[in-house]
C-alpha cells in the first residue's frame, strides 16, 4: 500500500510535531507529513509573548494570510497528496470568506486536496452528529469568541467552554499533561457530547484515554481532527487505536457512549 504523503503548514521556528508523527505511526492507511514553514512576519515571532490581545490577535490572523500561504507552498505542486494549515487561530481569527479563500489557495497553489484545523473541527462536529460541544481553549476569551463564531458553520452550540489566556504556542508546547488535562476537566458539562481542544501546539495523543476520563465525554483535539481532515480530503477513512471517534471506536469510546 503506497504511504499517503501530507503536508502541514506550521511555524517552524516553534514547531514540534512530535502529536502529529506519535498518531500518524499507529494510523492506517499509512501516511508521512512534512512541515511547511509558515514564516511570521520578522520580529513577530520573539514579541508574542508582550503583544497586547489585538496585536496577538492580529499576528495570528496574519499568518492565516492566503498571500502568505501561497508563499509558504511555492514550489510545492506534486509534493503531497494533501495539506493542511496546521494554525488553528489562523484559520478562525479570519472570516469565513476568508476561510475559504485559505482553503482554495492551498489546494489551488500545492495542487492537491487542502483543509485547515478549522475545517477538520468544524466536519468532526458534523460527522459526529454532535450538536452540543464543551470548549476547552487555550486562548484570550475574544479568541474563543471567534472558534464559536466558526464552530456555528457545524450547527453546533457550545454548552460550557473555559479560557485559559495563553500567550505563544511555543509556551503551550510545554504544558504538561497535568495542566492539559486539568482544562478539559473544566470545560466538561453534563449536556456537551463532545468536547473541543483548539490548539496544534499541545502535546495530546497519549492522553487520549485520559482527556475522555476528565471530560466523560470525547475530547477531539487538534492533533486529532488535523490528521483526520487531510484523509478526509482524500475521501480515506483512517483507523486507529487509542485515538478518539474519528479514528474507530474504541473500548473506552463505547463505555462513554460517543455519538
Amino acid at each position: 500500500m503506497a504511504t499517503l504523503r501530507f503536508g502541514a503548514l506550521f511555524p517552524t521556528a516553534n514547531a514540534d510535531i512530535e502529536d502529529f508523527q506519535r498518531l500518524l505511526g499507529r494510523v492506517t492507511p499509512p501516511a508521512r507529513l512534512d512541515v511547511v514553514d509558515l514564516r511570521w512576519p520578522p520580529g513577530v515571532a520573539a514579541g508574542l509573548a508582550d503583544m497586547s490581545d489585538g496585536h496577538l490577535a492580529a499576528a495570528a490572523a496574519g499568518l492565516g494570510d492566503p498571500a502568505l500561504l501561497a508563499s509558504a507552498l511555492d514550489g510545492s505542486a506534486g509534493r503531497f497528496d494533501a495539506v493542511a494549515l496546521a494554525v488553528t487561530s489562523a484559520g478562525f481569527l479570519r472570516s469565513a470568506h476568508d476561510h475559504t479563500r485559505q482553503l482554495t489557495t492551498l489546494a489551488r497553489v500545492a495542487r492537491c486536496r487542502g483543509t485547515t484545523t478549522l475545517r477538520g473541527f468544524q466536519d468532526a462536529v458534523r460527522h459526529l452528529g454532535a450538536t452540543r460541544v464543551g470548549v476547552a481553549s487555550v486562548y484570550p476569551s475574544h479568541f474563543t469568541d471567534k472558534f464559536i463564531d466558526h464552530l456555528g458553520e457545524a450547527d453546533a452550540t457550545v454548552v460550557h467552554r473555559v479560557d485559559a489566556n495563553a500567550r505563544t504556542d511555543h509556551d503551550l508546547a510545554r504544558w504538561g499533561d497535568d495542566r492539559i488535562i486539568d482544562l478539559v476537566t473544566r470545560a466538561a458539562h453534563p449536556a456537551a457530547e463532545v468536547v473541543l481542544l483548539p490548539e496544534t501546539a499541545l502535546h495530546t495523543d497519549h492522553l487520549t484515554a485520559a482527556l475522555a476520563e476528565a471530560a466523560g465525554a470525547p475530547v477531539l483535539t487538534a492533533t486529532q481532527v488535523t490528521i483526520w481532515s487531510l484523509f478526509r480530503a482524500l475521501g480515506r477513512t483512517p483507523a486507529a487505536t487509542a485515538a478518539g471517534p474519528l479514528f474507530g471506536h474504541d473500548e473506552l469510546c463505547q463505555r462513554i457512549a460517543c455519538p
